[in-house]
């Protein structure tokens, strides 16, 4: 069992940024970081490979050069998603999640079913 705790969160004005912190319980393959906005479906937005600190990634078209994800070098257990010139689409509740599956050769998934964990959300909202 994997517990999740997202932080971070909050209001900005489009262009603007924020940082959204995920700090696991134990280990995990990979953790990736979901959004859902009110009437639409989870999708994801970041993931990377954080056993033995790979550093592999993967982003949603929509967010790639935007939003970084990486993973605390001291605190391996705490992944971060630094969120740069925000648009009014990138509101929505924001979810960390955790799988524990090894995927060798594969990048993190991005997909909502390769995850078994799941945090309780933070929530985004950016203005125009």
């Amino acid at each position: 069992q994997v517990h999740l705790v997202e932080s971070g969160g909050g209001s900005v004005r489009a262009g603007g940024s924020l940082r959204l912190s995920c700090e696991a319980s134990g280990y995990s393959y990979c953790m990736g970081w979901f959004r859902q906005a009110p009437g639409k479906e989870r999708e994801g937005v970041a993931s990377i490979v954080t056993y033995n600190a790979d550093g592999r990634t993967a982003y949603a078209d929509s967010v790639k050069g935007r939003f970084t994800i990486s993973q605390d070098n001291a605190r391996k257990k705490t992944v971060y998603l630094q969120m740069n010139n925000l648009k009014p689409e990138d509101t929505a509740m924001y979810y960390c999640a955790a799988d524990l599956v090894v995927r060798a050769n594969r990048n993190p998934p991005l997909e909502r079913y390769e995850y078994t964990y799941w945090g309780q959300g933070t929530q985004v909202t950016v203005s125009s």
